[in-house]
């Protein structure tokens, strides 16, 4: 596992491409090799040398570096990038990642030779953009200046393209992520290898997958098993449509096996499926900020009535059930504020501010028939304002064996709220369905971590 380690923590680095080489198709460009090269200088906190083939910027080759990398980034062609992931493999260079794509089965078993010959583990080819670790700035994509925030979130990605829209919407969500890996045809370092690192990963939390297929499928299952005892994996799979999956089979190499057989094996694994890039996104930052939900029993705590009937619904639809609130919490709400109907859904009425919605959360979370909060607290049509909403994360705190997920519905209000609890603990969300989704989630965790097997 030290050198997979060297993927994601090498403790110096060797960028290998070209000032002058441009594939008439495919990756392969002075362009990529600037901006991979201008990310690496810019971000990563280690030693970043440079190789270039033609001599044009840093050195001309590897032998004449002042000390052998652990990992080396190749954006060469392919019958050329082979040539160097060659004289890497002898020259002790621990880990390749590959970007460029379009190897022949020859070449593939060109590179596969390194790893017999040398031990040396290659992340590729066909990455795309590689890897990044946010704790050392490890970040060979080649959009200048993307980089998300460090937080406890991992993504592995066999697609170039999904692992993108992930990686704009971790960016743009300011989404705190822990490491990223592009995985591209597998035909060295693989889902399991990755699964293993990231399982004893201290920085990471949540793992998420985007998968089209697997090739050690039994393997890939018993090292999930393992790992969601201590941390929650998501995957969401490509390929599930027959037309599909043939796509997916040339699109990175891969196996891609019936829509059924994977779902029955994600459920024994106690990996939990979801359906979309947006789902993903959602329910991981939920699994990152929150606890798991011990029980069914949801309380909903709104300044409206027509969203907390809809969240309400969706609950039901969720498979959770609305909690039934003690007749202690009940009475002590309504005393306080009269008008006030504390039947769950609780309508704190449009005049809510800070003070009412502190007291109300308090009590229902104490409310030992609780297991999980969904906050709503609209600004338009309502004296709400988003400074008032600091007020949940304190409290949610305060019980911390019970999640709390929150809705400032909408969209300029959600962006307002968002500005004031986005690197908050609780997840927000614009619609209720989406934070009912999050409680489902966190439902499933908790039942996850109680199995026996």
């Amino acid at each position: 596992m030290d050198k997979v380690n060297a993927i994601f923590e090498p403790k110096s680095t060797v960028l290998i491409g070209s000032s002058k080489i441009r594939e008439r198709v495919g990756m392969a460009s002075p362009q990529l090799f600037g901006n991979v090269t201008y990310n690496m200088k810019r971000f990563y906190r280690n030693k970043a040398y440079v190789v270039d083939i033609d001599g044009r910027a840093g050195y001309k080759d590897l032998s004449k570096l002042p000390e052998v990398p652990d990992l080396a980034v190749i954006m060469l062609p392919p019958e050329l990038s082979v040539v160097h992931a060659v004289e890497c493999g002898k020259a002790g260079v621990r880990a390749l990642v590959m970007i460029t794509g379009g190897y022949k089965e020859n070449q593939r078993a060109s590179l596969l030779r390194l790893r017999e010959m040398y031990g040396t583990r290659i992340l590729g080819p066909n990455t795309i953009m590689g890897a990044l670790n946010t704790a050392n700035g490890l970040n060979t994509t080649f959009e200048i200046d993307l980089m998300p925030e460090r937080g406890n979130i991992a993504v592995v990605s066999q697609s170039g393209g999904v692992g993108a829209c992930l990686l704009d919407w971790a960016c743009f969500f300011n989404v705190g992520i822990s490491k990223f890996a592009f995985v591209g045809d597998k035909i060295d370092v693989n889902d399991v290898d990755l699964l293993r690192y990231l399982g004893k990963d201290r920085k990471t939390k949540v793992i998420c997958l985007y998968m089209e297929g697997v090739k050690n499928g039994r393997e890939f299952i018993d090292q999930a098993r393992r790992i969601v005892k201590r941390k929650p994996i998501l995957v969401l799979k490509g390929g599930v449509t027959l037309e599909s999956a043939q796509r997916a089979k040339s699109h990175t190499a891969s196996i891609a096996g019936s829509n059924e057989v994977f779902d029955a094996a994600f459920k024994k694994a106690g990996m939990i499926r979801v359906e979309n890039i947006e789902e993903l996104m959602d329910m991981a930052i939920a699994l990152s900020k929150q606890p798991p939900m011990l029980g069914d029993n949801v309380a909903i705590v709104s300044n409206v009535g027509g969203p907390a009937i809809l969240a309400a619904d969706a609950v039901e639809r969720c498979g959770l059930k609305l909690a039934a609130l003690s007749s202690r919490t009940k009475r002590e709400i309504e005393r306080q504020y009269v008008g006030v109907d504390a039947s769950n859904p609780i309508d704190l009425i449009a005049d809510a501010k800070a003070e009412r919605y502190k007291k109300a959360l308090e009590l229902v979370l104490a409310d030992k028939n609780v297991d999980g909060v969904l906050v709503i607290n609209m600004l338009k049509s309502t004296f709400f304002e988003p400074s008032d909403s600091r007020v949940i994360p304190r409290i949610a705190s305060r019980f911390s064996r019970k999640p709390v997920v929150d809705v400032p519905a909408g969209g300029e209000d959600f962006a307002k709220v968002y500005e004031v609890l986005g690197r908050s603990s609780v997840p927000l969300y614009n619609l209720p369905e989406k934070a009912a989704r999050a409680l489902r989630v966190l439902r499933a965790y908790g039942m996850i971590r109680e199995r026996k097997d």
